[in-house]
């Protein structure tokens, strides 16, 4: 998730996908869903988005890219995704066509304070902290899961003298896993053998290989990593650590509660699980549109 610490800085997941001749995982961010969802303006909800907006017939977006399956470029350098696919549906229900602007993700809370974006998408985590700046119109709830080989069972409570593959930088490399590790020293069980790699593809292509006995990611990340495994891979244990993900809009914008009734719109008519679980990452949908329910 993207905040502070769960990515403690913001390098690119990759998409995987396993490859029936090698058994190996590739690097396919051309890899996406054929399914399309059809969505239709809805008249009363747009006909309350901001007058500068509508005029416009565009809504702004900052996107940090790549982060897959929330938000990357496919092989002809379209952003591409999950978060991409529901804000395109979410603008469409309010009359608008998406514009995605490629930015440094530190930088895109502030191009929407200053007005330069109507809205963020960057797979950020709404927090108590950043609500001091912004408001978020929370879509998603993501946390940290486990995989391992299918019919392996690892048990992340209970992983000491396991390999544990993690992607560097992450908050798994850096806090999760070794606070883990520490607590088997403690018990005075073996410590976890954390296994780093520069990208989620390795990670997943090593844990297939028998290089290490599971790994640790970002929900969603994971739950792509499954759906593109050929089931090889399948979730070890249960989701924990989580947070919601929100777009952040500026502080007291009307923007807001109209990109919240176009949410639940979408989650009422089913088009919001439909788009999720075209990406793999259906167990993280919410079932009502929130504003700032973030609770720390």
């Amino acid at each position: 998730m993207r905040r502070f610490p769960r990515r403690a800085r913001y390098f690119g997941v990759l998409a995987a996908v396993v490859l029936a001749v090698t058994g190996c995982v590739h690097n396919s961010e051309g890899l996406v869903p054929p399914a399309t969802v059809h969505v239709d303006r809805v008249e009363e909800i747009a006909a309350q988005v901001p007058p500068a907006v509508a005029a416009s017939g565009r809504l702004k977006i900052g996107v940090n890219v790549p982060y897959a399956p929330n938000e990357f470029k496919d092989e002809s350098g379209n952003i591409v995704g999950f978060d991409v696919d529901l804000m395109d549906a979410v603008a469409a229900v309010m009359g608008l066509r998406a514009e995605f602007n490629q930015a440094d993700f530190d930088k895109i809370i502030p191009a929407v304070q200053a007005g330069t974006y109507d809205v963020g998408m960057s797979s950020f985590t709404d927090t108590l902290e950043r609500q001091k700046t912004v408001d978020f119109v929370d879509y998603y709830q993501a946390g940290i899961q486990w995989a391992q080989r299918a019919g392996e069972p690892v048990d992340p409570n209970d992983a000491c003298g396991l390999r544990v593959g993690v992607q560097t930088t992450t908050t798994e490399d850096i806090d999760e896993v070794p606070a883990k590790s520490d607590a088997c020293v403690a018990a005075g069980k073996d410590p976890i053998a954390k296994i780093k790699y520069d990208s989620q593809d390795d990670v997943s292509n090593a844990l297939i290989l028998g290089r290490i006995d599971a790994m640790s990611a970002d929900s969603p990340v994971t739950a792509y990593a499954i759906k593109r495994s050929n089931g090889r891979l399948e979730n070890a244990g249960p989701q924990f650590d989580s947070a919601p993900y929100g777009w952040p809009v500026k502080k007291g914008s009307p923007l807001a509660p109209v990109l919240q009734q176009s949410l639940q719109h979408l989650i009422d008519t089913g088009a919001y699980q439909q788009i999720a679980d075209n990406w793999g990452v259906g167990t993280g949908t919410v079932t009502t549109a929130q504003i700032n329910s973030a609770t720390s």
